[in-house]
């Protein structure tokens, strides 16, 4: 993907944050120094005291989504953004994530080389999840991974889990992790998981804590199709750590990688293993 023309960018600010008034006003400046519509979800304008758009309509009339804050802010919204097919380029306020890479210092630079093609746009693949109960099916994107749980600490949760409509495992413990290979450095990490490479088509299902030394993370193909049951009263389906969604016994969550990915838009010379050098020591 290469983005033609660059008329108009849509900014997204980290929630609850107002001091990045004056870094949305920095950032705005930049942009309008080369031509390019500087324009605000309507959300983050209200935060600051400005006039915005709806984010629906701000996908329609943007070329490119930015998004400012932290991994928390791109992922929120990628999930919100999803099935517009529109990039997003993600600027740091504060510590560098794994997915913020580029600093405010850097963004007059960066827009000079997107002007000359000297960028990437990375595909990265988003989690698709149809949980089913008695009373209703939503279907719900997830960036990073979806979470399966136990609602409470003082007990276990058994998850009868299929893959293609056959008998794969149970897992008996705290949980599982489904994770993209973008969120695999995520909980899934911290669960002993794979690190997948960003661009890899699969996923990875991780158990948390399981109650057997014979349970391991497995990564399955991009094409599988996972369910996940329980004969427990209640379990919990956690998106991204930011929604959650609760489900019983005779309800099931179908998981499995959207047809459609998520589009970010990363300097030419980004490099996946140098974040992970900075950021876990990668290598020492």
């Amino acid at each position: 993907m290469k983005l033609e023309n660059i008329k108009k960018v849509g900014v997204v600010l980290r929630p609850s944050t107002p001091e990045l008034k004056d870094t949305f006003y920095e950032i705005k400046e930049i942009f309008e120094s080369h031509n390019i519509e500087v324009l605000i979800d309507h959300m983050s304008a209200g935060m600051i005291g400005v006039m915005g758009q709806e984010f629906d309509i701000l996908c329609k009339n943007a070329d490119f989504l930015v998004t400012v804050g932290g991994d928390g802010t791109l992922i929120s919204t990628v999930r919100r953004a999803y099935g517009s097919k529109i990039p997003i380029l993600a600027i740091h306020a504060g510590k560098l994530g794994f997915l913020a890479d580029l600093g405010l210092d850097e963004l007059d630079t960066f827009i000079v080389d997107l002007k000359n093609d000297k960028y990437r746009v990375d595909e990265r693949a988003v989690i698709e999840a149809t949980i089913t109960t008695k009373d209703s099916v939503k279907k719900i994107v997830a960036f990073n991974d979806v979470v399966v749980t136990r609602p409470s600490i003082a007990k276990m949760i058994t998850l009868e889990t299929l893959v293609d409509a056959k008998a794969f495992n149970t897992y008996f413990g705290d949980g599982v992790i489904v994770s993209t290979p973008t969120g695999s450095t995520a909980y899934n990490l911290s669960c002993g998981g794979p690190v997948l490479i960003p661009q890899t088509n699969v996923f990875a299902l991780t158990p948390i804590s399981p109650h057997s030394l014979t349970q391991r993370p497995v990564v399955l193909p991009g094409h599988f199709k996972i369910e996940i049951r329980t004969p427990d009263k209640s379990a919990l389906a956690i998106i991204d750590g930011q929604d959650i969604y609760e489900f019983s016994d005779g309800d099931s969550i179908g998981i499995k990688l959207a047809d459609e990915p998520a589009y970010l838009i990363h300097r030419e010379e980004f490099n996946y293993f140098d974040v992970l050098k900075e950021k876990l020591n990668w290598g020492e």
